[in-house]
């Protein structure tokens, strides 16, 4: 069955990301199309990029990132959560996706973000990476508004429309997923 995993990318303390994840996680469980698994950036304990070799090569030296890629290679597809920084990707996000080249490799990626703007920006800047690591992004997303689904811009609490949003976001993410599917069996089979 196919496997996509709902990646939390905010590491800080107090962070309302974690509610994210779980709302969707929450929903995409109860989904029979696919298995789901929340898999938290900070769980891994990754520091700022320390391998010798490029992840192209995955000649991976640091048990942390062994781990980690491990973990992400499990699936066929993502959902990544990501809050909104300064116009831009949570930094312990972006340190985690720059670990690894060749896993993100034919898999889908579809986007939750969150931020005073909806974390638009941080989404955008997560289609721009995907692309460079030939993930499949698809067009459907989930942008939560501080000032409207968190109540003092820290409880979740999410209008019920985005519920059909993740549907359909999901939808397409499992879509991508199988469609590409032969091309990850192609690169398993090469040397």
């Amino acid at each position: 069955m196919t496997k996509i995993a709902i990646i939390l990318g905010s590491t800080k303390p107090g962070r309302i990301g974690k509610a994210v994840a779980e709302w969707v996680y929450d929903i995409a469980k109860k989904r029979e199309d696919a298995q789901f698994e929340l898999v938290d950036v900070k769980d891994y304990d990754l520091p700022l990029y320390d391998e010798p070799y490029p992840a192209m090569m995955q000649q991976y030296t640091k048990e942390h990132t062994k781990k980690w890629s491990k973990k992400i290679n499990e699936f066929d597809g993502y959902v990544f959560v990501t809050a909104e920084y300064n116009h831009a990707v949570p930094g312990a996000l972006k340190n985690a996706i720059d670990y690894l080249n060749v896993e993100w490799k034919n898999k889908s990626a579809g986007f939750v973000s969150y931020g005073s703007a909806g974390g638009a920006r941080a989404a955008e800047q997560l289609r721009l990476i995907a692309g460079e690591l030939q993930m499949a992004d698809v067009r459907a997303q989930v942008m939560l508004s501080l000032f409207t689904d968190f109540e003092n811009m820290s409880l979740f609490k999410p209008d019920p429309r985005h519920e059909a949003e993740v549907h359909t976001m999901l939808d397409q993410v499992i879509a991508w997923a199988d469609a590409l599917k032969p091309l990850r069996q192609k690169q398993k089979a090469q040397p």
